[in-house]
């Protein structure tokens, strides 16, 4: 992550509105301190690279504020996006923990806080905090969730709808702290939601008409909203 990319900001661990809402850093108030004393809280713009595929783990990165999509990369240049990060989320925690190389690419799709721990800091303070270990297994499990559903919704959906329901359905869901159910602001160009969803860019644009035509989404600019979560959880099935 390029020195020009980041600017420090305060800390402030224990003011957080998504600290109760997330695995991790719901923490007990003596281990919320001490968490609070180590890393860095940075703000990175739109479009900046935390850490890339293939990449020494040397430090686990908390996101505090945005969106973080997460993506690898095959031979031959084509590009699969895994997952979206919301606040609260640990990213590169199973990389660190194991010691071994990030299994993905980290990239800000708006501007972003995150609080990066470098990997010694962060194993002792989960050697001196029983719970905060189990918070970061917890959080390990959601992970290994998130790649399954991942993986079935590409592999066994039978139509580029029902993709693309699940996808905003799971968006929607991760979004939902503090907001209002079923809005959230979209992030990803037509391109980007393709990749996620395993379809391309002129059927997410024709599949997202659809939906808007038979009102089960309303589109305004990046606002989506989802006003038949029933309906579309029967295409997503």
């Amino acid at each position: 992550m390029p020195a020009d990319f980041v600017r420090t900001v305060p800390r402030e661990c224990a003011k957080c509105q998504f600290r109760t809402l997330r695995s991790f850093c719901n923490l007990t108030e003596s281990a919320l301190q001490e968490f609070d004393r180590i890393g860095t809280r940075v703000e990175v713009p739109k479009g900046a690279v935390l850490f890339r595929e293939a990449e020494e783990a040397d430090s686990a990165l908390v996101l505090c504020t945005g969106q973080v999509k997460l993506s690898c990369s095959s031979k031959d240049g084509r590009t699969l996006i895994l997952k979206i990060s919301m606040p609260g989320d640990v990213l590169g925690l199973g990389a660190v923990i194991s010691g071994s190389v990030f299994e993905v690419t980290a990239e800000t799709i708006m501007p972003t806080v995150i609080k990066k721990v470098r990997r010694e800091d962060l194993l002792s303070f989960l050697e001196r905090h029983g719970e905060a270990s189990m918070h970061a297994a917890k959080s390990l499990s959601e992970e290994y969730k998130s790649a399954f559903f991942g993986a079935r919704r590409l592999a066994l959906s039978t139509s580029a709808a029902g993709r693309l329901a699940t996808v905003l359905l799971e968006w929607a869901e991760a979004a939902a702290c503090g907001n209002q159910q079923g809005r959230f602001i979209m992030a990803l160009t037509h391109e980007d939601l393709g990749n996620l969803a395993g379809m391309s860019r002129e059927t997410v644009t024709r599949t997202l008409s659809r939906f808007q035509k038979e009102k089960l989404l309303s589109v305004r600019g990046a606002s989506f909203q989802i006003l038949a979560p029933r309906r579309l959880a029967e295409l997503a099935a």
